[in-house]
Parts: C-alpha cells; structure tokens; sequence
C-alpha cells in the first residue's frame, strides 16, 4: 500500500508536537521494498519521545536493514490528540519512515520494557486495524510479536500476540525472517503451520501453542498443544558483543526526547547479583565490547550525529574493565572524537573512584546519580547492594571533590522484610551525604529518589507480595516528616498507585489479559504518564475478573506453586532463585562471580561454559569484602559445588 501522508498532513497542525509524526531523522531510512522481503515495522508504545532514543530498538532496525531479506521501518505510540484525529479521520497506524499502513507489514514488533505500556500495546494493534487477539488472525494478516525484559513473563498479553522472542534479538531476528520468508514463499496460509516453525526457533515463545491448567486461583501447569512446541523455553543470548558493533547509524531525533545524545553500549549483563534486579539476573553473564571498539562507535557516532555528549551505557559501566582509562581515551583530542562529554548514567557507588571522576571532570558536570536501593546495611544485605556506608560517602566525596554541585540517590521502599528503621535510614543517609557537599561547598544539592518496589519474574524476589499502595503510601509519608528540616536534601517518590498496577503485570496469569483489555477499553492508554493514571480503573477491572490486588499482586508465593513463567528460562536454575531467596531471609550476601569461585547460577551452564570471566581484574568495588562490617556469609541451600574460574 502507498503512502498516508496525504491523509496524515492536514491533522499535523491541530495536535501537540506534530515532529513525533514526520520521521526524516539524520539515521532514519525509507528502504525500497522487494518482492519476497519480510517487512518489519519496529514499535515502542509509548510517545516517540520516549521510543526513539531506545538502543534496541534502533539496534534491530539497522540489523534488519542490512539484510538483503528484509526491510525495517519505525511507529510509536500516538499522543492521545494524534490518536483521537487519527481515528475521526479513519487513519490507521503508521510508519513514520514510509507512512505506511502498519498492517501492511508482515511484522508488527513491540519493544516492551515497562509493564504498565502493556494498554498501549493493544490500543497500538486496535489502531493498526489488526485482529485483537492473535486467535482472530488469519492468512495475510500482521504477525504480532514482542521482545524486551518484560517478555520473561508474557502471559498477560499472550492472548494479544502471535510470538515473544526472550534474550538478545540481534541474531533471532534474521532467523524470525529467513523461517517466515520460507512460509510466504511456499504458499502456506495456515497460522497454526507458523506458529509450530516459529516455535522450533531458540527463544521465541509462541503462546497460542500452550494452555494454562488452573485450580480456582491458582495456576497448576500448561498443557502443550502441539509436539513441535518445546517443554522449555530457553532466551538467546549474543556471546560475543564485538560482532554486532549496533548502532552504526544511529537517529538525531528533530524535536527534544529523553537522553539526547549519542549512546554506546559497552557492556550487557550484570552479575552483581541483586535479588530484586531483574535486568542483572535475566542479562547474565556479562559480555563487555572491547575497548577499542568503544573507542571508534564513540568517534564515528560524534562526527556522524554532531552530539557534544556521549553515555557510556550498561547496567553498571563503572564495572567495564579499565573504564578509567576508556574515559580518558576518549575524552584524549589524540583519538579524535572531538570536545566529547562522557556520561555514565550507571554508577554503581562502591565502584565509583576518584580516578573516574577525574577521568571525567572535563566535561559538563551534569549530575550524578548513585543507586544506593536500601537505607540500612542490614536492607542492604536483604537485598545482596553490599555496599556500605563508608562506601557511599567516599564516592560522593570523590564527586563533590571534583566540582559536581548535584547528586541523586536512588531507594527503593517495600522490600522485603523492611522495617521503619530500615525506611528512616534512607533520609540519614542523605543527611551525611549533604554533609560530605558542604565540606567544599554549600550550595549542593541531594536529591532522594524513592520507588515502589515490584517482584519481577526470574529474580529471587519472584515469590514475593509486594505492599500495598497504602503502605507504600505510609512508608513515603515517614520519610517527608523526617527529611522536612534537613536543608539541601529533597525527597521525590513514584506513584505507589502505580507500582500496585505494574505488579498485576509483572507477575500475572494468561488471565490477566482480560483486566489489561478492561483497562484499555476504559480509557486507560500511557499508564506510565501520571496524569493519565488511575488505579481505579485497574480495581474496577480485577473486580469484574474475580480478582483484586491483594489475591494478585500482595500475597507471597509458596515454593512448590506452580508460577505463570516456569515454563521459560532466563538460564538461572530454579534452585539457585530459591537459595537467593533464603539467603535474603538470612540476611547473607553472595559475591558476584566474575572475581569469586562459580556458585552456579546456570547463566553460563547454558552456553556451554563452565565460568565465563569477564575481567581477570576486578574493578574498584569488584570484590564486595571492603564494605565496613561486611558479612558474606555461604549463600543457603544451594546444594552446588564452587568451581574455580
């Protein structure tokens, strides 16, 4: 089908930044099409703000338009304005590289990284004029799969999709094209015929080829409808991250977006081993990019992109071997990146020295942010951030020291077995942090960030009920008392509304599907948004599903249920979640492995590996043993050997 544009520009001017519309970015492509071709259209359900700057996203849509196989174009999730003109128009949803018709593509693929986007999903496939669910699919019709860390546990939106891919979609997605490439060009019309191909592929999960059982309440398995459909399905992982040197191009977005800059990867993974962290337990091991690599994806994205500002990202960089030296290298006029500042938007506080901030004071003092996550030593162990005190104050120090007037601390509330205590510690330990600013100067600034914590799948914290929005509540009305008379710190909380709507997905059955249509129906799209949430609409939905929030997402799960995801492996053994979540109750830590005898996770079992080592040499804070009273003792139950790397 041609271009909408015609259809498209006449309502540009009655909506709110009509530039999230109209692609032509430096980076962006309108490739030709060819007969045979599979043709993706690549989506981020939120505002084109938030989507664009997405590394995988963009990662895929240049992967796919190397192919000689395929093409890739890009849609976002239309502000509600666009979508209201866009409806009383009768356009559909559209590329914003072509403007063509999304359910002219044969794919139709969602980044999911935020459970509460899960509505905008289906307002997205509604709008694209494709069947709701994936049963009414037929023939032709536009293929619906998704990807991201939200996929570990896709059952609430298995009835709305034909696939979810977990893991790394650099190489599965050539693969997606080469079996559905084959499928068109034999003729075959039979769905049911796609999903078995499909299903053959490593780390794609077909759910139309599997029946959840049920006892009242509670999940009691899933029933296989199909042989070809494996009993286990297991992520794909990418070993090697200096083969996909993504992206090349990258996008200059033509209107202001969230981290607007150039962004390189540098490592993926994360053995740190925090229990709530579901990115650090789903990603592992971790594979770092090699430096030299780095260095020329920073050079040749500065000069192709004219960005003054790089982020070096991962979800720790400062863990990334020699990443002191890496900072300097780049920010070195010899390696001709230009006047560069370097950001390092993960900081890990017990791995942040002096050397990197020095390494990185050239450039524009923006900020930094520090994850210290719990308020006390002993939530700290609970939750294996061994990180102290000492810790804590000697990177902050380090920062202020080298001219950084703002700081963020970031905490979590509601883990588990946290206390008032535990809560209140949050607010001394921005007070000690304001004090260790004013030792060079007293207009700094500490900012206390606290979140709601939500149980993720795979993490040890998986059995977990998560508080109530009115504890949470109480919990944050603690610390605004407490931190009212301490000057130069600030406290800001997330919804706790929220976090209890981001649990029904997190952790919910098939059954949830029908409370995420109900929402949807009722008006719910961009839950993310504050000024579109309402957890009523949520209550009101479980209600008319015979479900509530305490039967869903607050009551805590036995060992021996039968959870909605165990049917899908994130490559950690179940045994090895248990002894974590033991462990929590004894208030033990566990090393992270890179630097320490193998305990066994299954990460690298998985790949065929006995241990795989990131780094002979760990990085500041890589040995967790220098915290002030540190107490690592053997994780529980575990019932493995230790191997040495």
């Amino acid at each position: 089908m041609t271009s909408l544009w015609n259809d498209i520009e006449p309502i540009l001017w009655r909506v709110d930044k009509p530039a999230r519309y109209i692609g032509g970015e430096v980076g962006s492509l309108e490739p030709e099409r060819h007969e045979g071709d599979i043709n993706w259209l690549v989506a981020y359900p939120d505002t084109y703000e938030i989507g664009l700057p997405n590394t995988g996203l963009t990662i895929l849509y240049e992967i796919l338009n190397d192919r000689d196989d395929a093409t890739c174009e890009r849609t976002y999730a239309p502000w509600v304005d666009m979508e209201k003109e866009m409806r009383t128009a009768g356009i559909p949803l559209f590329s914003v590289d072509s403007f063509r018709p999304a359910n002219s593509f044969d794919i139709l693929a969602f980044n999911l990284a935020a459970e509460l986007t899960y509505t905008n999903v289906l307002n997205m496939i509604d709008l694209a004029g494709i069947p709701l669910y994936a049963a009414d699919r037929r023939g032709d019709d536009t293929f619906v799969f998704i990807g991201g860390h939200c996929t570990y546990n896709p059952e609430p939106m298995a009835t709305f999709v034909d696939a979810a891919v977990l893991g790394d979609g650099e190489e599965v997605v050539g693969e997606i094209t080469e079996v559905m490439a084959q499928w068109r060009a034999e003729g075959v019309t039979d769905r049911h015929e796609m999903w078995c191909r499909l299903a053959q592929i490593p780390g794609v999960y077909v759910p139309g080829l599997y029946r959840p059982t049920f006892d009242g309440e509670r999940q009691t398995g899933i029933e296989i409808l199909d042989p070809r459909a494996p009993a286990v399905v297991e992520k794909r992982t990418v070993y090697d991250l200096g083969q996909w040197p993504y992206p090349r191009r990258g996008l200059v977005p033509l209107t202001d977006v969230v981290h607007d800059r150039l962004n390189v990867e540098v490592f993926r993974g994360c053995t740190r081993g925090c229990r709530f962290c579901q990115a650090g337990m789903i990603t592992r091991p971790v594979r770092e990019r090699p430096r030299h690599q780095v260095v020329d994806m920073v050079r040749a994205g500065m000069e192709r992109t004219g960005y003054d500002e790089v982020a070096l990202t991962s979800l720790s960089t400062a863990d990334y071997s020699g990443i002191e030296e890496l900072v300097t290298e780049i920010m070195d006029p010899a390696a001709g990146c230009g006047r560069v500042n370097v950001s390092l938007p993960s900081l890990r506080v017990d791995a942040f020295t002096v050397g990197t901030a020095a390494a990185i004071q050239q450039g524009r003092k923006s900020g930094l942010t520090f994850a210290p996550e719990g308020g006390t030593w002993r939530m700290r162990r609970v939750i294996n951030k061994l990180i102290s005190e000492d810790d804590l104050y000697a990177a902050t120090d380090a920062a202020f020291a080298q001219g950084w007037q703002r700081v963020k601390l970031y905490f979590l509330i509601g883990l588990p077995t946290e206390t008032d205590e535990d809560v209140l510690g949050i607010v001394e330990l921005g007070r000690k942090v304001v004090e260790v600013g004013r030792k060079y100067r007293r207009s700094i600034t500490v900012t206390v960030s606290v979140g709601g914590f939500v149980p993720k799948p795979q993490t040890p914290f998986q059995w977990f009920g998560q508080d109530s929005p009115e504890e949470l509540q109480r919990k944050i009305t603690l610390l605004r008392e407490a931190s009212r008379d301490v000057k130069g710190l600030s406290v800001r909380w997330h919804d706790p509304s929220a976090s209890a709507a981001e649990g029904v997905s997190s952790r919910g059955d098939r059954r949830m599907g029908a409370v995420l249509e109900r929402v949807w129906r009722d008006g719910g799209t961009f839950q993310e948004w504050g000024e579109m949430f309402r957890l009523d609409r949520w209550e009101r939905a479980l209600e008319a599903e015979g479900f509530s929030l305490a039967s869903v997402s607050e009551r805590d799960r036995s060992r021996d249920e039968y959870l909605p995801w165990t049917h899908l492996s994130a490559g950690l053994h179940d045994d090895f979640l248990w002894g974590e979540w033991e462990s929590a109750l004894a208030e033990a830590g566990t090393e992270d492995c890179r630097w320490t005898p193998c305990y066994d996770c299954g990460a690298c079992t998985t790949l065929g590996l006995e241990h795989h080592v990131a780094s002979p040499t760990a990085p500041a804070g890589g040995s967790q043993g220098t915290g002030q009273g540190l107490d690592l003792r053997t994780p529980v139950s575990l019932g493995v050997k230790p191997v040495s790397a």
